[in-house]
C-alpha cells in the first residue's frame, strides 16, 4: 500500500510502498479516507530536536484520520466491516493504576500513533478495537478526520464550567479556534481569542468569538475595556505555547480564575507565581483526550449544531502532500486535509 513515511533520519517525508498492516484478534483494519495534518507531523517532517528524540525512522506518520472498517479480529464484537470510524491516537498499557481505574488518558506508558508506532498516513491503518470510535450518526468526513485535535479542544475547553463566564483563549491555531467554538456553544458570555495572524483571527470571527485581538497591535487590557469587563477573565485556555501569552493571560485573570494549558512551550520560562498565589488562580495541564468521555462530548456537540466547517481551510489529494504540508506550516490557515480516497 501507499504510505507517507519518515524513511530517513533527516528532514522530509517520502511517499512509498509499505506492507499492509496485519491485525491480531483484538484489532481492527481500517481503509483510510481522509487525514488531518497536525503540528506533530510538521515537527517530524522538519526533523527538529523534538522529532529526533521521539521518533525512530523508518515510520509511517500521521494520527488524525477517518476511515471505513474492512476487517476485524476474531475477538472484536461491537465493530463491524463498513463502519465509519476515527481513532484515538494514544495507545495505553491497560494495566497501570490509571488504566485499571478507567483513567486511560493518564497512562504513563502511552504510545502515540504515528510517533511511537506506524500511523495513519497510509491507505490502511490497524488499531486495537479499544482505540476505535464508531461514528453512529452522520458526520462530514473532513470533520471526522480531525476528531483527534477536536478532542484536544473539547478536553481543554470543558475542563471548567463555562456557562455565563468570560473566556480568554491565547492562540488562534486550529485547536484554539475549535475551543472558541466549543466555549461559545457551551454558554460562555464572552469569548476573546488572541493571535498575531490576521488570517487566523478572521477564522475565529467566523466561529462567533466576541472579540479577536491581534496582540501585536492591541492589548488584552484594551479588549477588556471594549467588552466592559471590570474584573478580568474567569477562564483561560492557553493554546499557543508562547511564554508571553501565558504571562498576559495570568495578568488578565480575575481572582479565583482558572486556566487550562494545552500549548506546549519549546523551553522552560518564568511566570509570576506570586500573582498566581495571591490571585488564587488554578492551573491545569491538558494532554490529549479523556477516553472516551471527550469523544462522546464531541459527537454530541456536533449533533447539537456546533459548526467546525470554518476551521477546515485546505484539502489536497495525498499525492500532493508537499503542498499540503507547506500550507499547514504557513501558520496562516486552519486544518489541512489529505484525501486518501482518490
Amino acid at each position: 500500500m501507499k504510505a507517507l513515511v519518515k524513511q530517513k533520519a533527516e528532514p522530509g517525508l517520502w511517499l512509498t510502498d509499505v506492507p499492509e498492516p496485519e491485525i491480531g484478534p483484538g484489532d481492527v483494519l481500517i481503509k483510510v479516507l481522509r487525514t488531518g495534518i497536525c503540528g506533530t507531523d510538521l515537527h517530524i517532517r522538519a526533523w527538529d530536536g523534538w522529532a529526533q528524540q521521539a521518533v525512530s525512522a523508518p515510520l509511517t506518520v500521521g494520527h488524525e484520520f477517518v476511515g471505513e472498517v474492512v476487517e476485524t479480529g476474531r475477538d472484536v464484537a461491537d465493530i463491524k466491516a463498513g463502519d465509519l470510524v476515527s481513532g484515538e491516537g494514544h495507545l495505553v498499557c491497560g494495566s497501570c493504576r490509571n488504566c485499571l481505574a478507567g483513567r486511560r488518558h493518564l497512562c504513563r506508558a502511552t504510545v502515540g500513533l504515528g510517533v511511537g508506532r506506524d500511523g495513519a498516513f497510509a491507505e490502511y491503518v490497524a488499531l486495537p478495537a479499544t482505540n476505535v470510535w464508531v461514528h453512529r450518526v452522520p458526520v462530514d468526513l473532513d470533520i471526522a478526520a480531525v476528531f483527534d485535535p477536536f478532542g484536544n479542544a473539547v478536553h481543554t475547553a470543558l475542563s471548567f464550567p463555562l456557562v455565563g463566564e468570560d473566556v480568554l483563549i491565547t492562540g488562534a491555531g486550529p485547536i484554539g479556534i475549535m475551543a472558541a467554538a466549543v466555549a461559545r456553544h457551551a454558554g460562555a458570555r464572552n469569548v476573546v481569542i488572541t493571535d498575531v495572524s490576521e488570517q487566523r483571527l478572521d477564522l475565529a470571527r467566523k466561529v462567533g468569538v466576541s472579540l479577536a485581538l491581534n496582540v501585536s497591535a492591541t492589548s488584552i487590557e484594551a479588549g477588556q475595556r471594549e467588552l466592559g469587563l471590570r474584573e478580568g477573565f474567569d477562564v483561560g485556555l492557553e493554546m499557543s505555547g508562547r511564554p508571553e501569552a501565558l504571562r498576559d493571560m495570568i495578568g488578565n485573570m480575575t481572582h479565583g480564575g482558572r486556566i487550562a494549558i494545552l500549548g506546549l512551550a519549546a523551553e522552560e520560562f518564568p511566570v509570576d507565581w506570586s500573582r498566581i498565589v495571591t490571585s488564587m488562580i488554578t492551573i491545569k495541564g491538558i494532554y490529549g483526550r479523556e477516553m472516551f468521555e471527550t469523544w462522546y462530548a464531541m459527537s454530541v456537540l456536533l449533533e447539537g449544531g456546533l459548526d467546525l466547517a470554518p476551521v477546515i481551510t485546505g484539502r489536497y489529494p495525498y499525492q500532493e502532500f508537499d503542498a499540503a504540508f507547506a500550507d499547514a506550516a504557513s501558520g496562516q490557515g486552519g486544518k489541512v486535509i489529505l484525501d486518501w480516497s482518490v
